[in-house]
């Protein structure tokens, strides 16, 4: 059997430090009402997809040059692009599956040189947001099924598979993944996981998965 595994990663609070659509709602002037309703719906406290159609239609008008600005106000997580380098030196593959935005983090996830991702698209209208997704929205069962997806479609057995995530929305993942880790997560999430990170360094994913410098 291949030791080859697969480390699947949420993106917002988890991957990078920020959630990108609180950083579009700040643009938009609705920051409270959005930050509110992400808060909400990361405990588990709400579906998701209705709570993402909610946050979103309040972004309507934002034009699309809002992107750029945005990445730039992007930081990775500690030890973020170090984890993917070290992952990949050892013959393993990065996913990043995410309830944002593809519109933004695509260029990121190309340039860290993660392998495989998957986030909501944001429609726009003749350069301006319509306040809508285009497709299935990537909630917690669409997460879990990427996961297994992409193990699939690379041979590599669950059981050899590691999901690391903050939110409700992560669990479906972490429930079907060999490893789960919980990353600066809510007690809903940190209950469920194998693993807990608290000081923010994805490093750490390393040790739980026993690769060593």
């Amino acid at each position: 059997m291949s030791s080859q595994r697969l480390v699947v990663l949420d993106m917002d609070s988890t991957f990078i430090q920020q959630e990108v659509i609180d950083l579009l709602a700040a643009h938009a002037g609705v920051g409270a009402e959005v930050a509110a309703i992400t808060e909400k719906s990361m405990r588990g406290d709400v579906d998701f997809s209705s709570s993402l159609a909610e946050r979103v239609a309040l972004l309507k008008g934002l034009p699309v040059e809002i992107f750029d600005q945005v990445r730039r106000e992007i930081t990775l997580s500690h030890g973020a692009q170090k984890m993917v380098d070290q992952l990949h030196a050892g013959g393993h593959k990065v996913a990043v599956v995410s309830g944002g935005f593809e519109n933004i983090i695509h260029p990121i996830m190309r340039s860290v040189g993660v392998d495989y991702f998957r986030a909501n698209h944001l429609e726009s209208i003749d350069g301006f947001l319509t306040g809508r997704t285009i497709g299935a929205v990537i909630d917690r069962a669409a997460k879990a099924a990427f996961l297994q997806e992409i193990a699939e479609q690379l041979g590599i057995p669950l059981e050899q598979t590691v999901a690391v995530g903050d939110g409700a929305n992560d669990i479906g993942m972490m429930e079907v993944a060999g490893l789960s880790i919980a990353f600066n997560a809510k007690p809903k999430v940190q209950a469920v996981a194998k693993f807990t990170i608290n000081d923010g360094n994805l490093l750490q994913v390393l040790t739980f998965m026993g690769i060593t410098d």
